[in-house]
């Protein structure tokens, strides 16, 4: 089973908009696929249950339970794992210790960013991370291209040690979908295809270290 954790010490990153959006892709792709909550906000566990009647189903579990990992069904291909709100590395050690891949959402302000160092210098302080057996990547979010501030931005992350693997943009769509249990990958028009390429770069970096 392949384990991706999506994590931040910054809230509203869009940590759970990410997770929700990674296990609808790889479930609407027809794997089995898991997601679990450890944010105890509980707003993944609400997306799998109104996602529940749909072909690509995505079955809910509890993080925030201490073993987790024995509700993992053994048939599971993907586990998308929404980490818990305000985290640093060492509230993660478990599931840094099980994943295979970790994405670390940024917005596109300067307090953001800054308040984004701080964890990853806590993920680099991890074993895993530090050897190079666990890739860490950036995921900048909610960002506007034609803006000054999200260009800016985007440079800055350019520079840091890990590499930027997608760049979204900003859309009431994400809060939309979210919110019944959808993604945009459970869509096909022109305009739903614009975001999904942004996507595209996202899911090319998990295959390279899958």
């Amino acid at each position: 089973m392949r384990r991706i954790l999506v994590a931040s010490s910054k809230g509203g990153c869009g940590k759970t908009t990410i997770a929700t959006h990674l296990a609808a892709h790889f479930a609407v792709e027809g794997k089995r696929t898991v997601l679990v909550d450890a944010d105890r906000q509980g707003s993944a566990m609400h997306w799998c249950e109104r996602r529940a009647g749909l072909d690509s189903a995505v079955l809910p579990v509890d993080g925030t339970r201490r073993h987790w990992d024995r509700a993992l069904p053994g048939d599971a291909e993907v586990a998308v794992i929404d980490g818990p709100a305000g985290a640093m590395a060492k509230d993660l050690e478990h599931f840094l210790d099980v994943a295979d891949a970790v994405l670390v959402p940024v917005l596109p302000s300067a307090l953001d960013i800054e308040a984004t160092v701080p964890f990853l210098d806590s993920l680099a302080e991890h074993p895993r991370v530090r050897k190079g057996r666990l890739p860490v990547a950036l995921v900048g979010n909610r960002l506007k291209p034609w803006t000054h501030a999200s260009q800016q931005a985007l440079a800055q992350l350019r520079t840091w040690p890990y590499p930027l693997a997608a760049e979204l943009r900003d859309s009431q769509a994400y809060v939309l979908l979210v919110g019944l249990g959808k993604s945009l990958f459970d869509y096909h028009s022109e305009q739903v295809r614009n975001h999904q390429a942004d996507w595209a770069p996202l899911f090319r970096w998990l295959k390279r270290h899958g």
